[in-house]
């Protein structure tokens, strides 16, 4: 039996190149088709799902921080109806005199402190403030007509006053929940509580949580952001704005929208945010995506909204749709390259021969690539290596930095404490050259008492470093000091600036022992007489004024000037570190920093007025730990 020969004949070229072409330039366009396809779906349904999880969960965080926010404004709901039991706040009502007036605001203050309210008063029908809790404060409410309050006009009709505005007074922001006072039936007054919801804010961002309440003007009142705080979240319109405006409900803020950059509904109460990411803290990402959960709050208009993040979720769908892309491009390679042997295998039952060119030629093709991958490799290996040495040299470079940092902080505590230490060496000098003259002289005793001086101007030097180094550990180290022995030592360590001065001293204060380290109450009576002195510079007769009073269980130091004072713009950063209105170097700008912080570590305070008369006066309270003295210094 004969074989015809053109079995084993191989195909023409023209006949065995169009499939091989087909499969070059149609196959990968299509694979790659379907690997972008596929990963697209892997990525909507991981995000989907992802999704609908977080809303799960948010759903029940939404329900349990949306719970808080009631509770903490219905808590204080029964406040204004318990004045409606209090028989002094109807008599007042029916006879305002000053007699009844000082009872009810005793009484308001009393019971404000025990509820932890912002503040309680009472208003007559007129809608003027009569009796109020804090009628000691230079901003109290006594007096003021408001009338034009929402919140009263509700409550003098018999209605529930429910507000949440800025005070006209102070501009302070709170909720007020105000009832009218009846009496034989008849509304006689209103009474108002006002609260503060801040608290709320600072749990949220304590939490790391991202919410916001908006109020029945679509205004969000409370916010774990303060950029978006009294930010409209719908479209107010011209004539809107100039409503509220009238109202003085948010005082004079602008009330601008908070505008996303897109915005998708999923559900009702549900929605996909996009707001743009700050340039400093998300400098990584170009916009940020939030899923927003709205709930409205029991017995209140307002809305509360859940924002949770959405990044970590994309990046993870990102990811599931890359793995299905290359899941399917790998199966792909594996069926190609398992047909592309099964037509190898035919092949070679049909030619050995070409099947053996076959095999040299993949061989060929196996060493060059191995080459190749060889090559590759070795590339690989030093950009690996390079890329080590880049960041060793970062790492370097990051670490000087930091040392550099550490340099300078430590250069600009030196220069503080040399400015602590120059007046007691100065001091030093002074007394030490009359000991000299003294001994010289035969005169022993007043020799001896200078060195004596000059030992207790020794040791105080050790304590102001002593003293530096606790306050930057930020200790608890509550003494006693003696305020006249305090005021003397400031003024010894200064005798040399004010001796070249006219200064006029005036004193009315009483040596009281307070609760507060001996040296650190002599380092903050320094600075703020000192400052007191360098403002005054430019006065022909320069008046300094040292007044005490008792307050509660405090006792306040007032240390006042007759200098320039300080303009408004500089009032607003004045404890602030490292400010000073100084010029050049005279100053490093923490001495009324580093002073606030010594009295507050201690319990008190200190403060700063502007007499319209003119100067600066600083407040100093802290508190008390005798009795003062009957004699004023």
């Amino acid at each position: 039996m004969k074989c015809d020969p053109t079995l084993n004949r191989a195909a023409q070229p023209s006949l065995a190149v169009k499939p091989r072409l087909i499969r070059h330039f149609f196959l990968p366009p299509l694979i790659i088709a379907l690997m972008i396809g596929l990963g697209y779906a892997g990525f909507w349904l991981s995000e989907h799902y992802g999704i609908r999880s977080l809303g799960e969960n948010g759903q029940r965080q939404l329900e349990l921080h949306a719970r808080a926010v009631e509770s903490e404004i219905s808590k204080y709901t029964y406040l204004p109806s318990l004045l409606e039991l209090e028989r002094s706040v109807s008599t007042l009502l029916s006879d305002p005199t000053a007699e009844h007036r000082q009872a009810v605001n005793e009484y308001l203050e009393g019971l404000n402190r025990r509820s932890r309210s912002r503040a309680i008063y009472v208003m007559d029908t007129t809608g003027r403030v009569v009796a109020t809790s804090n009628w000691r404060d230079f901003d109290s409410y006594l007096g003021e007509d408001l009338s034009f309050r929402a919140y009263f006009q509700n409550a003098v009709r018999g209605q529930p006053g429910r507000f949440y505005g800025i005070g006209s007074t102070n501009g302070e922001p709170g909720y007020y929940l105000a009832h009218g006072l009846e009496e034989h039936g008849k509304i006689i007054g209103v009474a108002v509580v006002k609260v503060r919801l801040e608290a709320m804010e600072e749990r949220w961002q304590r939490a790391r949580l991202e919410a916001f309440v908006s109020d029945e003007n679509g205004i969000i009142i409370l916010s774990s952001d303060p950029s978006r705080r009294l930010k409209s979240v719908i479209p107010l319109s011209d004539e809107t704005k100039e409503k509220l405006a009238r109202s003085l409900q948010y005082y004079w803020f602008p009330l601008n929208e908070l505008q996303p950059l897109a915005r998708e509904t999923l559900s009702e109460g549900v929605e996909k945010l996009t707001f743009p990411a700050n340039s400093e803290l998300d400098s990584d990402e170009e916009n940020i995506r939030y899923l927003a959960q709205t709930r409205p709050l029991s017995d209140t208009p307002w809305n509360f909204t859940l924002l949770t993040p959405l990044q970590d979720l994309r990046r993870e769908a990102i990811n599931q749709g890359i793995l299905v892309a290359v899941a399917f491009a790998l199966v792909a390679f594996l069926l190609i390259a398992w047909n592309e042997r099964r037509k190898v295998i035919a092949t070679r039952l049909a030619a050995r021969e070409a099947l053996e060119e076959a095999n040299n030629q993949l061989e060929r093709r196996i060493t060059e690539r191995t080459s190749d991958l060889r090559a590759s490799n070795e590339r690989l290996k030093g950009q690996i290596r390079e890329r080590r040495q880049a960041e060793e040299t970062l790492r370097r470079a990051q670490d000087e930095l930091v040392q550099a940092g550490k340099l300078a902080a430590i250069g600009q505590m030196s220069t503080s404490i040399a400015h602590e230490l120059n007046q007691p060496l100065a001091a030093l000098r002074t007394l030490s050259g009359n000991t000299v003259r003294f001994l010289e002289r035969g005169q022993l005793d007043v020799a001896s008492t200078n060195l004596k001086t000059i030992n207790e101007l020794i040791d105080r030097m050790g304590r102001i470093t002593a003293s530096l180094r606790s306050f930057a550990r930020r200790g608890d180290d509550k003494g006693q000091a003696s305020l006249g022995k305090a005021v003397e030592a400031a003024l010894q360590l200064l005798g040399s600036r004010i001796e070249g001065t006219p200064l006029q001293l005036h004193r009315d204060f009483r040596d009281v022992q307070v609760q507060i380290d001996q040296t650190r109450l002599e380092q903050i009576l320094v600075n703020l007489i000192g400052n007191a002195i360098d403002a005054m510079q430019a006065q022909a007769q320069p008046e300094l004024w040292l007044e005490g009073e008792v307050f509660e269980d405090k006792y306040r130091l007032r240390v006042r000037d007759n200098g320039h004072g300080i303009d408004a713009e500089a009032r607003k950063h004045l404890f602030e570190p490292f400010f000073t209105t100084k010029p050049g170097e005279q100053g490093l700008g923490l001495g009324l920093t580093l002073s606030a912080s010594l009295a507050a570590a201690t319990g008190g305070h200190l403060g700063v007025e502007h007499p319209v008369s003119g100067g600066t006066t600083f407040v100093l309270s802290l508190p008390l730990v005798s009795t003062p003295s009957a004699e004023p210094i």
